[in-house]
């Protein structure tokens, strides 16, 4: 049943297949009696019902019978209470007299049941008179099955007369659910599961589910496929996959908010401060309540120490003698709450339990059981920092709390538990007031953790950052030295680079390079940072190439060798930023190996960097080169957030080199993932709608450009340019010249404001397309020769065959028919030496283009017949189906045949594409077609712009004419 207001879907039975098919199969051949077993919440009961519901058993009387907690419970009270449900009155049952030894249960009953029989002498005697005629009763009723849900709870009654029902008195099967550590001692149900019977037995044991079934589990009650594997494996390991927390669980995601839809998956928030479902806590409380208090304080103990431990110091933190601590551990163990975690340990049996216990405790005994806990680790060797820094925090015991959190810090971040690391010594850092030096020796190391850190810390990242700057901004460390505030700085400013954050990041350096004047090596860090393109919009590469001279003359300076080797294997990669080609010169000079790891890791990040820029410059063998030797190093390196950049940037290298198969679904899970750096979903989503386009995606392409272009940042290596790109190709297509412009300008201008153009070959060529288009013929003009005059003396590959193109764009614009095919076809070969088979086969159409306007009619033909070829082998349908249609025109038959992928429309008119004709031949204007589909004016004018190329005319009118003599309206009148 569905909860008002909430999720729409029942949570399917998952996991439970071959449990639920024995079931049925048993029940189906009576008489059976099934054992079910397993723990609170494990779905004992979902079981018994999704059973009681299988077609085989849909004719079956069923009476359930419920035992619940009682503390003094009734005698056979839960069968009274099933028979009750069952059969409101007896009508006109036929009953032996020996029913009326059911008059006391019965009252109400007491006018149809038979008089009561004559007392008996021996109890025993009317107490078995007393089961065999409730057995009777049963047995006229016509009850097929009994299921005994909770038997743990059921009184000894209850008990006996199962006994009696299950040994054959019956034809009545049987099913009894329990749990088998809740059965006490000397219960009569460990006779019953344990004894010959003559009916058939079947035992099911519950277990939880795998990471596989939460994740089934959970998009059931989401209705879709698209859960994550990693929201599933996270809510396993906060549930134990017990079905009943996963399903509260998600329920309290979805109340507060933290799941929602987000492109077309779910996606959840932090699971970080959620409270343990009502439900869960209650049952677990209910069954911590039934203890004696030995046996709570124990449950207690181990809430407060949180993980495995073993039975002293349990018993010590619970503060209980020896003999009170046997019976508190045995208690907690009875009560299955507490399990034997190996070796003598003991644990709590599920997370969540422990969170109900813990939560529950008053706050002064919790501080009290933290105390403890802490004195009794003190005792240890070596000494635990880490549970000690936690529970002197959580005691309020500031002064050891700070000590044993900076030690349990650096115990983490040798252990490479940078994230830990992080925590604790934010923690430390901004929950307590510290002594000025202090604070900023604590961010200094924070933010050197920070920086330097070999795995993505997700949403720590700008915590820190904000951290760092109100340290910095408080007028009580104006007092502490000047270089460590520099340093304090530099850091802040590094992360905010790594953010994405470039002009804050330089504003940040311009001031740590005056404050670290007496550290000459954090100085020349913060001179390379400011040599750094990215690092200040408004600065043309002179500014940074000053900053770049700077730092390269105070580096000879530096006393550490191992800094001087850092600062030099950075300032390579500024070069090539810079577009220098004495970078290329300093970047053979790169050592193959290094001694130590932090050496490795080092020159891991460099041989990285410099493949960065080598895509850039259009060096695609050497740059694959260097990326799956820095992805492979940086695995071995334990560095992760290296390894990440190294295989996206392959796969754009193969979106340049059509290297198409799988690629869409690499960029889907890296655009997708929320644990990638955001700069890098902005990136992998761009080239996705890059590849959009060329497969014919319109509406995906032009609806994720726009969604990436939210984001740009306007810098010179933007992450959205690719989908600027993307927008521009559409926008052109369909007529939309001049927001073509606006959307490439943007991109454009950071280049020409840099004056460095390693970046342009993607954009410019669309940009100065859109502004040919709009008639600035002037300003094309003007970009281009730009674009030359820094190219001139430069081996940059890919920014040579962009300006053949542009060159060719605007010989084509004057009229240069013939020139303009020649630079076409040299900037195809251009494109083909990188190689960048997708820009070739398009400046190859636009040779063939141009010489058939130049009336070299076969020779246009032929080339166009093996760009059209060879666009549709890569499986580039959108472009090839354009040339197709200028070869058509030209008297050429082209095949409409694919070898990749889904083939789409096509040259065929899409049901969209019929429903907006059929409209706009009513008379509609585009807007009442828009109110009419739901969809935008530019997407009914885009949809008219593509009918009429694909049936070849210009005009609304011609238009529906067509599609008249097509039978188009014919069909869309008669409905």
């Amino acid at each position: 049943m569905a909860r008002p207001g909430r999720l729409a879907a029942a949570p399917a039975l998952v996991g439970r297949s071959a449990e639920l098919a024995l079931l049925v199969g048993s029940l189906a051949d009576p008489p059976t009696v099934a054992f079910i077993e397993g723990e609170a919440g494990i779905g004992k009961s979902r079981l018994v019902r999704e059973c009681l519901q299988a077609p085989d058993l849909a004719d079956r009387r069923v009476l359930m019978v419920t035992c619940p907690p009682m503390i003094e419970p009734f005698p056979l009270g839960p069968v009274v209470d099933g028979l009750r449900r069952l059969r409101p009155g007896l009508g006109d049952l036929e009953l032996s007299p020996l029913a009326g030894a059911l008059r006391p249960l019965f009252p109400e009953w007491a006018a149809r049941l038979p008089p009561a029989p004559e007392p008996l002498d021996d109890p025993a005697e009317t107490r078995h008179r007393l089961l065999a005629a409730l057995s009777e009763l049963v047995d006229r009723l016509g009850v097929d099955v009994m299921v005994v849900e909770d038997a743990h709870w059921a009184d000894a009654a209850t008990l006996e007369w199962l006994l009696l029902t299950a040994s054959g008195h019956l034809e009545t099967s049987v099913v009894v659910t329990y749990r088998a550590t809740e059965v006490p001692p000397g219960s009569l149900l460990l006779r019953l599961t344990s004894r010959p019977l003559t009916a058939a037995r079947v035992r099911i044991e519950l277990t939880p589910l795998t990471i596989a079934d939460t994740r089934e589990l959970v998009g059931s009650m989401l209705e879709t496929d698209a859960v994550s594997e990693q929201f599933a494996v996270v809510l396993h390991e906060r549930t134990d996959g017990l079905p009943l927390a996963v399903e509260e669980t998600i329920w309290m995601l979805r109340d507060r908010h933290d799941i929602v839809r987000q492109d077309g998956g779910w996606t959840r928030g932090a699971l970080e401060g959620l409270n343990v479902p009502p439900t869960l806590r209650d049952s677990v409380l209910e069954r911590a309540g039934r203890l004696p208090p030995e046996g709570r304080m124990v449950l207690q103990a181990a809430a407060i120490l949180a993980e495995p431990t073993d039975e002293a110091l349990l018993t010590g933190v619970a503060d209980l003698d020896e003999p009170a601590a046997r019976r508190g551990v045995a208690a907690a163990l009875g009560s299955g709450l507490l399990r034997e975690a190996g070796n003598g340990w003991l644990a709590f049996r599920h997370v969540l339990d422990a969170l109900a216990i813990g939560a529950a405790i008053p706050a002064s005994e919790r501080w009290a059981l933290h105390r403890r806990a802490a004195d009794r680790l003190l005792r240890q060797e070596p000494q635990p920092v880490v549970r000690l820094a936690h529970h002197f925090h959580e005691a309020g015991e500031t002064e050891q709390w700070s000590h044993y959190a900076e030690a349990a810090a650096e115990l983490a971040l040798e252990s490479g538990d940078e994230r830990t690391a992080v925590t604790l010594l934010h923690e430390l850092l901004t929950s307590i007031a510290h002594p000025p030096v202090r604070r900023v020796r604590l961010a200094r190391r924070l933010g050197d953790v920070a920086v330097n850190r070999l795995t993505p810390l997700g949403g720590m990242e700008s915590v820190v950052q904000e951290t760092l700057a109100g340290i910095l901004a408080d007028p009580d460390v104006t007092d502490v030295p000047e270089a460590e505030r520099g340093e304090v700085r530099l850091l802040l400013g590094w992360m905010q680079f790594q953010a994405g954050e470039f002009e804050a990041g330089h504003a940040e350096f311009e001031t740590a390079v005056g404050e670290l004047r007496s550290r000459p090596a954090r100085a020349a860090r913060a001179m390379l940072f400011l040599a750094d393109p990215e690092s200040k919009r408004s600065w043309p590469a002179e500014r940074h190439l000053q900053w770049m001279e700077q730092a390269t003359r105070l580096i000879p300076q530096i006393q550490s060798p191992a800094e001087r080797r850092a600062l030099s294997l950075d300032r390579v990669t500024g070069l090539l930023s810079l577009g220098e080609e004495t970078g290329w010169r300093a970047a053979e000079e790169i050592p193959r190996s290094a001694d130590t790891l932090g050496e490795r890791r080092q020159l891991v990040k460099v041989v990285f960097n410099v493949a960065h820029r080598a895509v850039h410059w259009g060096r695609y063998a050497e740059a694959r080169r260097r990326l799956e030797e820095a992805a492979e190093s940086a695995h071995h390196a334990g560095f992760e957030r290296v390894g990440e950049y190294a295989r996206f940037h392959i796969a754009l290298l193969d979106w340049y080199t059509g290297r198409w198969d799988g690629l869409a679904e690499t960029l889907s899970v890296m655009g997708d993932d929320e644990e990638t750096h955001p700069l890098l979903r902005l990136a992998a989503s761009s080239v996705r709608a890059m590849q959009e386009v060329a497969v014919g995606n319109r509406d995906a392409a032009e609806r994720r450009s726009r969604q990436v272009l939210e984001h740009a940042t306007g810098t010179l290596d933007d992450p959205t340019t690719l989908s600027a790109v993307a927008l521009g190709r559409l926008l052109l297509a369909d007529g939309a010249v001049q927001e073509a412009v606006r959307v490439t300008a943007a991109p454009m201008e950071a280049i020409r404001r840099k004056g460095i153009w390693l970046q342009a070959s993607d954009v410019a060529p669309v940009h100065v397309d859109a502004l040919v288009a709009d008639g600035e013929l002037s300003r094309a003009t003007d970009v281009v020769d730009d674009f030359a005059t820094w190219t001139a003396g430069r081996a940059a590959p890919a920014a040579d065959a962009a300006l053949l193109t542009c060159r060719a764009i605007l010989a084509e614009a004057n009229g240069d028919l013939v020139v303009a095919a020649d630079l076409f076809a040299d900037a195809a070969l251009a494109w083909a030496d990188l190689p960048r088979p997708y820009d070739e086969l398009l400046a190859l159409e636009r040779h063939g283009r141009c010489l058939l306007a130049a009336r070299e009619h076969d020779q246009g033909v032929q080339v166009l017949s093996d760009a059209q070829q060879r666009l549709a082998g890569l499986g580039v349908r959108w472009d090839a189906d354009r040339v197709a249609r200028v070869l058509r025109q030209h008297g050429v038959e082209v095949t409409r045949t694919w070898r990749r992928g889904r083939r789409g429309y096509g040259e065929q008119l899409s049901p969209r594409e019929v429903e907006v004709i059929q409209l706009v031949a009513r008379g509609m204007t585009n807007k009442e077609v828009a109110a009419t589909l739901f969809i935008s004016p530019r997407t009914v004018h885009r949809h008219l712009s593509s009918a009429m190329r694909k049936l070849e005319v210009s005009s609304r009118t011609a238009l529906a004419m067509a599609a008249s003599a097509a039978g188009m309206l014919a069909s869309e009148s008669g409905r």
